[in-house]
């Protein structure tokens, strides 16, 4: 079996993901290792940013079979990241050690090349034209292979706003967990708002996946409604964040909430403009 050969592009940003992935584990460790306070609240956001490891493995499989869906997924993996690790670096008092600025750079530096090269590079556009397999039964029997869709292929921004939106769940629980560990010490009283920012996280998680089923099958009102629980998670999130997290939590876990809000409604927009747009052309 003559195993095909992929464009040089497509092997330099698997490559370039594999360093990324790297890079994100060890800024980690160096922000833990110099941080002056490293207590539960640090804990639980350094292990929610190495966890984006696994997602750079992830889109590397992805990348190499040529999916679509690698792009809004290393977009909006990317920036993330870049949040994520960026409020870490940055200590409650005084100025951020040497080691993590320069790791920080380095790692930002990655992810814009990821970016860089998903949305750029022709390349690797014309390489990830394929689609996810999926169950289908006809003449020869039951099978699961790679098949157009059914619906008319949907926007590349609509598929970012997608996988921003489905931030917005994990970018509440992690400060609701940091919260949890704080009240737990010596306000009390704070349980029960708490026990609801758990629940708004969990719900949120369920109002996207309703929102993008549709907004993938065309459905205007879709678009509305992820507009619409965008404005109610950031009115929950935030204010919890400023209260039960002071001001540093608020730009620590608001800021990559705001961030992936923002694409997403870019996305949305993007992709209504494009659909404006094709019938004049």
């Amino acid at each position: 079996m003559t195993e095909v050969r992929r464009p040089s592009a497509v092997r330099a940003l698997t490559t370039l993901l594999a360093l990324t992935a790297t890079a994100t584990v060890v800024v980690e460790l160096l922000n833990w290792w110099y941080a002056p306070e490293q207590g539960f609240g640090l804990a639980v956001r350094t292990g929610w940013a190495m966890l984006r490891s696994l997602g750079f493995l992830l889109l590397i499989g992805h990348v190499r079979r040529g999916r679509t869906v690698a792009r809004p997924f290393g977009l909006i993996l990317a920036v993330t990241t870049v949040f994520a690790v960026g409020r870490l670096i940055v200590p409650r008092q005084g100025v951020p050690p040497l080691p993590g600025l320069l790791g920080f750079a380095l790692l930002t530096g990655l992810c814009v090349a990821v970016v860089w090269l998903l949305y750029r590079s022709p390349a690797v556009s014309g390489h990830l034209v394929r689609h996810r397999p999926r169950l289908v039964i006809d003449r020869d029997g039951i099978s699961w292979r790679e098949t157009p869709p059914r619906q008319p292929e949907v926007s590349g921004w609509l598929l970012t706003s997608r996988a921003a939106a489905f931030t917005y769940s994990p970018l509440m629980l992690v400060p609701a967990l940091v919260a949890g560990g704080a009240v737990l010490d010596d306000r009390l009283a704070a349980v029960p708002a708490v026990l609801f920012w758990f629940g708004a996280g969990i719900v949120t998680s369920y109002a996207v996946l309703f929102c993008t089923a549709f907004l993938m099958r065309g459905k205007g009102w879709a678009r509305t409604l992820l507009v619409a629980v965008t404005a109610v998670v950031l009115a929950v999130d935030l204010p919890l964040c400023w209260w039960l997290l002071g001001p540093d939590g608020l730009v620590r876990d608001g800021g990559p909430l705001l961030a992936a809000a923002a694409l997403t409604l870019y996305g949305l927009r993007r992709a209504t403009r494009a659909e404006r747009a094709a019938p004049a052309a």
